[in-house]
C-alpha cells in the first residue's frame, strides 16, 4: 500500500501521479504498487516539486507497519522518536 500526500504543487505532477494511482481526495494519491514504482514515483516528486511539499508513507516491515519519507515544505513534520514516527504540528 502507498499513500502520496501532496501540498501545494503543480497540477501536472497531480496528472503524472494519477496515472499510477487513484486521487480519492485532491493532493491524496493511494495505490498498491511494487517498491521499484513506488521509488520512481518518489524520484518524480522530488524533481518536478517547485514548492510546496510532498510525503509518502509505504508498508514497511518495522513496528508501525510503514515508514514516511518527506520532501519540500510541508504542513506536518514527521519526527523519528526511538524508532517511532511521531507527527509534529508546527506553531
Amino acid at each position: 500500500m502507498l499513500v502520496i500526500l501532496m501540498e501545494s504543487v503543480p497540477v501536472s505532477l497531480r496528472g503524472e501521479l494519477s496515472r499510477w494511482l487513484i486521487e480519492p481526495k485532491a493532493g491524496v494519491f493511494v495505490g498498491n504498487v511494487n517498491a521499484l514504482i513506488r521509488d520512481t514515483l518518489w524520484e518524480l516528486c522530488c524533481t518536478k516539486l517547485k514548492e510546496g511539499g510532498v510525503t509518502q508513507i509505504y508498508k514497511h516491515n518495522n513496528e508501525q507497519g510503514f515508514l514516511i519519507r518527506q520532501y519540500g515544505e510541508t504542513s506536518r513534520i514527521i519526527e523519528d522518536f526511538e524508532g517511532i514516527n511521531l507527527v509534529k504540528v508546527p506553531n
